[in-house]
């Protein structure tokens, strides 16, 4: 009988663990030692990732197209400004060299939900995503569509350029 009662404690405790899988990786450190009191939760910074992850699942998937502004095809700069302006009713500039002159430049250890990150990802072409959170971003992906990244990936690390934000 102990037995069985150890065996469906195990299997309850493996169960419970499972279903508290989020959408959104949390980082592994605690974010109350390491980041400074500007990236404090808010109800807020809650709220405008609410919104931001709403358009994210709405566009997810959608395919890179240079220079598209649909669900058919959709660059960086163009979901940037559909999301700024459906999400917040902000009027915001088509292409990434105008967008990473609107709002006021911040530290990249400053980010938090709903920033402007810019990376140089070749000679002359520049990248954007919005920040969901301190880690991740979305974005459109020239290969993979509209995404959520992680800036900690070795690629976005390495190509990070500026980070950039806007009064929401």
């Amino acid at each position: 009988m102990r037995v069985k009662s150890f065996y469906c404690a195990l299997l309850l405790l493996l169960m419970t663990g499972c279903s508290q899988h989020s959408s959104i990786k949390k980082s592994t450190i605690n974010q109350a030692e390491t980041a400074p009191l500007i990236n404090v939760p808010t109800a807020e910074l809650a709220y405008v990732q609410g919104l931001l992850l709403s358009q994210y699942k709405d566009w997810r998937g959608t395919p890179h197209k240079w220079g598209g502004m649909s669900k058919r095809g959709v660059d960086c700069s163009g979901l940037v400004k559909l999301t700024f302006e459906q999400q917040f009713a902000l009027s915001f500039p088509r292409t990434t060299a105008e967008q990473v002159k609107v709002g006021r430049s911040i530290k990249r250890q400053q980010l938090r939900t709903g920033d402007l990150v810019f990376f140089k990802t070749g000679v002359n072409v520049r990248h954007v995503g919005i920040m969901v959170d301190e880690f991740q971003f979305f974005h459109a992906s020239s290969s993979r569509g509209v995404i959520i990244s992680r800036l900690d990936n070795p690629y976005w690390h390495s190509h990070y350029w500026q980070s950039r934000r806007v009064n929401l």
